[in-house]
């Protein structure tokens, strides 16, 4: 019998309709939670990493999963030929670990970043979104661990339900995944049209691609989810095909390679309002990134704070904004003042989206629901502090940085906070 490991982190919430698809196609499910031994993936013939939420998508979706030691047991795995499917959350953790689309030592090359709804120039929403959408084979898709029993023409029709499903990277990646076919499904009209607006593609994601696999073909980070219907079948039948055939193919990495760029300095505009927000109650992402980078090796102590820069027109602007409660909840949010930083030495970085959704979505609200006028631009952020108790912090941030746990480039602009 052909055992696949069903893994699960704190969060995940897909586990059941996964485990009976897995049987429906005539393999073993078998139950394995995070912090089980290692052992036992290893007698395992292939492995899918669960949806959900692990974690509480802490920091961002993934990256605290990405980060634990049983990722690497499965990239071991993986290396022997094994298939690993990733679907939804367990797709964003693929893509943290690098395991997708696989370059060299596993570098981050992408990001499965928040969902973009617009049309005719409106935000429609962000964040979760879920519905039924179509899926087709890409047109230079590569035959890979998951296809075997999919054909070109085939229409897909399966769930979605995320809010950072969103693939995105570099046009010199894309192009290469493009080429060597492993952007293996995209989103489609019923037809199989290629139509890259909502709600055809759900998340805007970049050519609106659904699923990505490695070179080899036997890793693939999917979002939306084959397990909750009969209609994915397929899918889990070309995995057991493939562990049936036994066969392993050997490739060497993708040709792209990432380079890292220097984190410059934040320089707010001069004629801009900053707006720096921490919560009253215990701050659980902070304390996530700290455990997890504490279970690392290093000893750091981690604040958190939302950050807002607005350009507007006038002090009485700047007031009203204030007065509406659209960027903080004065219930379980209090505003706080740069001057005070002092008062606990630490180092400071500010993570901002390349593409502020959320900002936008706020400058449209205040604009259409509170009449508020006069607003050039509005700026969300994660001011991040770091500091610790028996160590120089300055040693630490590059382990830290290193990490991605604060932020993935492909994602997010990084800046040094004053």
């Amino acid at each position: 019998m052909i055992r696949i490991a069903i893994v699960q982190f704190p969060g995940s919430n897909c586990e059941r309709e996964t485990m009976l698809a897995v049987k429906r196609v005539g393999m073993e499910p078998v139950e394995f939670l995070w912090n089980e031994s290692h052992d036992k993936l290893q007698e395992m013939d292939g492995y899918i990493i669960v949806g959900g939420f692990s974690y509480e998508d802490r920091s961002r979706a993934g990256i605290i999963a990405a980060l634990d030691p049983v990722m690497r047991e499965i990239a071991a795995q993986s290396a022997k030929g094994k298939p690993v499917l990733g679907i939804c959350n367990g797709a964003q953790i693929l893509v943290e670990t690098g395991l997708v689309p696989g370059l060299e030592n596993n570098k981050t090359a992408m990001v499965l970043t928040e969902n973009k709804r617009v049309a005719n120039d409106k935000i429609l929403g962000t964040g979760y979104y879920n519905a039924w959408v179509n899926i087709r084979l890409s047109d230079q898709y590569q035959r890979n661990a998951f296809t075997r029993r999919l054909a070109p023409s085939d229409i897909v029709q399966v769930p979605v339900a995320h809010g950072e499903g969103r693939f995105v990277m570099t046009e010199a990646l894309l192009k290469e995944i493009e080429e060597q076919g492993l952007n293996v499904f995209q989103y489609c009209a019923s037809d199989g049209a290629i139509v890259d607006s909502f709600p055809i593609n759900p998340n805007g994601s970049v050519r609106n691609i659904a699923a990505v696999s490695n070179k080899a073909g036997n890793v693939m980070a999917m979002m939306p989810h084959p397990e909750r219907t009969i209609n994915g079948d397929s899918i889990f039948q070309s995995m057991h095909d493939y562990i049936a055939e036994g066969r392993v193919e050997h490739t060497t990495p993708l040709n792209y390679y990432p380079r890292r760029a220097a984190i410059p300095a934040y320089q707010k505009n001069e004629t801009s309002y900053e707006c720096i927000i921490e919560l009253i109650i215990t701050d659980n992402h902070a304390l996530t990134v700290q455990n997890t980078l504490r279970q690392r090796g290093i000893p750091v102590v981690v604040r958190r704070q939302m950050h807002w820069e607005i350009q507007c027109d006038a002090p009485v602007t700047w007031q009203q904004i204030k007065k509406s409660g659209v960027l903080y909840n004065e219930r379980k949010e209090v505003e706080v003042f740069p001057k005070d930083f002092a008062a606990t030495p630490s180092l400071r970085y500010l993570v901002r989206p390349r593409e502020d959704l959320l900002g936008q979505q706020k400058h449209q609200t205040l604009k259409d629901h509170f009449a508020i006028q006069g607003i050039q631009a509005i700026y969300h952020g994660v001011l991040w502090h770091f500091s610790a108790e028996n160590a120089n912090i300055a040693d630490l941030i590059d382990d830290i940085i290193h990490t991605n746990i604060i932020h993935n480039p492909y994602a997010h602009e990084c800046y040094q906070y004053r």
